[in-house]
């Protein structure tokens, strides 16, 4: 039996307004199924209808731990624009700041969105590490299964300085103190601080 979705719930699922699914039955791009007065639609074809969308559309994704590294984070997506430039019918440009290690980062969610709709094909990166800084190997396999090559192409230039790096090591750091309910949190604390200075 066919699920059919009223208009509202498939412009949620395709990421488009309600009037942008009236114009596309007008223009014979997107037909619904009539039951009275009501526009019903297909999942399946939806479905179908994203992946068609998805031929020509891709992700570039770069992220910086911090505010002051802004300017790198612009040079980041302006390589990578450079990288797909003409060879792509949409980009989607998705930036992220914060930490490679924080979990619910809200452009990687929104990388993770497009994936399951299916409204691209590929997420250009300059290196693995803006993508997560651990387990990247499971990301590419998640993304892979769901239709979506990951590229890391090699931004030379982009790689990110070493106190990002150590930014991340304090985050680790203090996620663990924090765990430990205060056993040991003073040396724990102390360590941070002279990591810092370092």
């Amino acid at each position: 039996m066919k699920k059919l979705l009223r208009i509202r719930e498939a412009s949620q699922i395709l990421g488009v307004s309600v009037s942008t699914l009236r114009r596309w039955e007008k223009e014979g791009k997107l037909k619904p199924i009539r039951v009275g007065k009501e526009r019903r639609y297909d999942y399946d074809k939806l479905m179908e209808f994203l992946g068609q969308a998805s031929d020509n559309a891709v992700a570039i994704y770069g992220r910086v731990s911090s505010a002051d590294q802004k300017k790198d984070l612009e040079r980041q997506i302006e390589f990578l624009r450079k990288q797909v430039e003409g060879k792509y019918e949409k980009i989607y440009e998705i930036k992220d700041i914060a930490s490679g290690i924080k979990e619910g980062r809200k452009g990687l969610l929104k990388l993770i969105e497009l994936a399951k709709l299916k409204k691209i094909k590929a997420i250009y990166i300059t290196y693995p590490d803006r993508l997560t800084r651990f387990g990247y190997q499971y990301f590419e396999e998640f993304f892979n299964a769901l239709g979506v090559e990951v590229i890391s192409v090699d931004g030379k230039d982009m790689k990110e300085p070493e106190k990002e790096l150590v930014k991340d090591l304090i985050e680790i750091l203090t996620s663990f103190a924090g765990r430990l309910y205060g056993l040991r949190a003073n040396k724990i604390k102390k360590a941070i601080e002279e990591l810092k200075n370092e």
